[in-house]
């Protein structure tokens, strides 16, 4: 059965975490936020409204199963494609209270990002996107992008260039796009979603369109719109361990006897080439994705990890995370991991 909520405010604007402007400017914001609250009497907002309907792409695993394999060379090639450079507040991306980050004196201000898209390619299931990078006119239309005019007044637009257009990346590739796993649905990675055709399978991790919040009050909408007319977004299911991170869970990883974090995995090719991770606090329904590759795993953190400075010192997401202790728990699992595998590439969220 399909899932459609609807939005009960005509306001569409940015999550108010992703201003790294003045004092004054985030007081504007807060006032627009609050009234536009006060007008709607909005208690939260999905993070989309767009149609949402369960799928059967992969097998449930398990971390220990995951773990097993991912050492061993695999038929995946996963290329990183920098779609656009930007620079935004430091605060939202690393957890700028942190002991590590207060004794190398990291102070707020704009830190250079990229915006990211990721092709996998399978020998024989095809070329996937994970993310989709930006939409060729992001910088020099953002309207015409679909970013609304608050949205716009906050999110640092003069900093932001487009190296590669989704459009071009797509246009390199040999075959067409079998579909497209999203870390989250945040505006940096769905908005080259608007130059893939509308028939293209856009899968999310559960309840990642539908986790209500107030910051979604002021961005689906523009969430919305680069999604477009395209059929129900693809919800995909871990099985009976959906939503479960227990950092103390002593099960051993790969026969190993090392202790391991209870991450709920997905099997998505049924092969073992490449799973989806569940990592819910930046979003509700996050994704990390592991890839078995022919010189050993690649793990996409998403925006698990933001940055490569806070991945480096152990130091996790800031503010724009919607439930910061989850995205704690969820970063220190993925570094647990990586400590697990010395051999995996890691790739952080908005960084190379």
């Amino acid at each position: 059965m399909h899932r459609k909520f609807e939005s009960r405010s005509p306001v569409d604007s940015l999550h108010p975490a992703r201003s790294g402007r003045s004092g004054h400017s985030r007081t504007a914001l807060a006032v627009t936020i609050g009234a536009a609250i006060l007008a709607t009497g909005a208690v939260g907002c999905a993070s989309s409204c767009h149609a949402v309907v369960p799928v059967s792409l992969g097998t449930p695993s398990s971390q220990p199963r995951m773990e097993a394999l991912m050492d061993l060379p695999g038929p995946v090639e996963v290329e990183t494609v920098v779609g656009a450079d930007w620079a935004i507040t430091r605060a939202g991306l690393i957890d700028l209270d942190a002991p590590a980050a207060k004794a190398a004196g990291l102070q707020d201000g704009d830190e250079p990002i990229q915006i990211l898209v990721h092709v996998v390619r399978h020998p024989t299931r095809g070329v996937y996107l994970i993310d989709t990078g930006a939409v060729t006119n992001l910088d020099r239309d953002p309207a015409g992008a679909g970013v609304s005019w608050l949205l716009r007044k906050f999110m640092n637009i003069d900093k932001l260039h487009v190296r590669n257009g989704t459009a071009a990346v797509v246009a390199r590739q040999k075959a067409p796009i079998a579909g497209v796993f999203m870390t989250h649905l945040h505006l940096d990675h769905v908005s080259g979603l608007g130059e893939l055709p509308a028939e293209t399978p856009i899968y999310v991790g559960p309840g990642e369109a539908d986790g209500r919040k107030l910051m979604h009050l002021f961005s689906h909408g523009t969430v919305d719109r680069m999604i477009g007319e395209r059929g129900p977004l693809q919800e995909l299911s871990f099985g009976p361990t959906t939503g479960t991170t227990a950092p103390d869970a002593t099960r051993a990883a790969g026969g190993g006897g090392v202790p391991a974090d209870d991450l709920a995995t997905l099997d998505l090719f049924g092969d073992g080439s490449l799973f989806a991770v569940l990592v819910p606090g930046h979003t509700t329904g996050s994704l990390a994705f592991v890839a078995r590759t022919s010189r050993g795993p690649v793990l996409l953190t998403g925006d698990a990890s933001h940055t490569r400075w806070g991945w480096d010192h152990d130091v996790g997401p800031g503010t724009f995370s919607e439930d910061r202790a989850g995205s704690a728990a969820s970063f220190a699992a993925l570094r647990r991991l990586a400590k697990r595998h010395p051999a995996m590439d890691v790739r952080v969220g908005h960084q190379l």
